[in-house]
């Protein structure tokens, strides 16, 4: 590992000034698996800034909102009892990722911002274009089981990890950013980019820029949501897929309102707008639940080993989107 040096900043303000001055490549509390890539020599970053000392405040706004620091626990957050109420996905999507020591020590920023597991990225034996633009994708033609079936590209098929930022996708959440441009905010769902031609680009925030904080806007049918996650063991695993959903039933049987969003599928967390807009006026039974899913991943795209993804994410979302239509019954 090379040499690098190691500053604490105790606002968002210093962090800046100091990844501007030492040519900081990623934060610390930044990313929640920094230190697993620094271990294995995947990433060499000149300097480690400290920012676990960014606002960590969990705020139920008047409206029915919510506002969280970024460096919030994640365990935090699951606990609240805010968030329980108002947001059970959210909390759901929290204690399905990692194991208790992660989630208490991993922040909100730094869950949103990790950087993929795919075995070839970790791996520097293997080809990879996350890496090295122009080495090559081992990966495609690897063992690609937990790989991307929506939006990859001849790149990369990796996937994003985070459980929560599916959550967060489905609940139209938005980004507060700080940087040397000044401050700005964005959709979640617009942070995360897809693979393209460059998927060492994985993000759309600027050079010594930071998330501040996380802002959840009222949803008051998402007191009926949930988050569902298909895996290989019951712990310490990530999703094969995973569903964060809420639906809002009119007193006719039909879909008023639907929020859904994929994890496990994509580059990034996968908002189902298709299967949204397919639901919409229509009877909240499984035939259009399942009509929903179909619209969904019909450009879905299997590789050799995870074909099978595309039919479980379709059943999981009919399973979810029923379970949830059972609680409003």
């Amino acid at each position: 590992m090379n040499p690098f040096s190691y500053q604490l900043a105790p606002n968002a303000n210093t962090a800046i000034d100091l990844a501007k001055a030492g040519n900081a490549s990623r934060y610390l509390g930044g990313g929640t698996n920094l230190v697993d890539l620094m271990r294995e020599d995947i990433e060499r970053p000149d300097m480690l800034i400290d920012i676990t000392q960014l606002p960590a405040d969990i705020e139920p706004r008047p409206d029915g909102g919510l506002l969280i620091g970024a460096a919030a626990k994640n365990t935090a957050l699951a606990a609240d009892s805010y968030v329980r109420a108002a947001f059970p996905l959210l909390t759901r999507s929290i204690l399905a990722g990692a194991s208790a020591q992660i989630r208490n020590m991993a922040t909100v920023g730094g869950n949103i911002l990790q950087r993929t597991r795919c075995r070839y990225f970790y791996d520097d034996a293997a080809r990879c274009n996350k890496r090295h633009q122009g080495d090559g994708c081992d990966a495609r033609d690897g063992f690609n089981r937990y790989h991307a079936i929506l939006g990859a590209s001849s790149s990369c098929v990796a996937t994003h990890p985070s459980d929560m930022s599916v959550a967060l996708a489905a609940l139209d959440a938005r980004l507060h950013l700080k940087g040397t441009i000044g401050l700005r905010s964005m959709p979640l769902m617009d942070l995360h980019r897809l693979p393209g031609e460059r998927p060492d680009i994985e993000t759309d925030l600027q050079p010594n820029e930071l998330i501040t904080a996380v802002e959840i806007p009222p949803l008051p049918f998402a007191r009926r949501s949930t988050y569902r996650k298909v895996r290989d063991r019951a712990s310490y695993a990530f999703a094969l897929i995973s569903v964060a959903a809420a639906i809002d039933i009119d007193e006719a049987g039909k879909v008023r309102d639907v929020r859904l969003a994929l994890g496990g599928v994509a580059h990034k967390p996968w908002r189902a707008l298709k299967a949204e807009a397919a639901l919409k006026g229509e009877p909240a039974t499984v035939e259009s639940f399942r009509a929903a899913a179909e619209a969904e991943l019909a450009a879905a795209v299997a590789l050799k080993d995870n074909g099978f993804k595309i039919e479980l994410a379709k059943r999981t979302i009919v399973a979810v989107l029923d379970e949830l239509k059972g609680e409003a019954a």
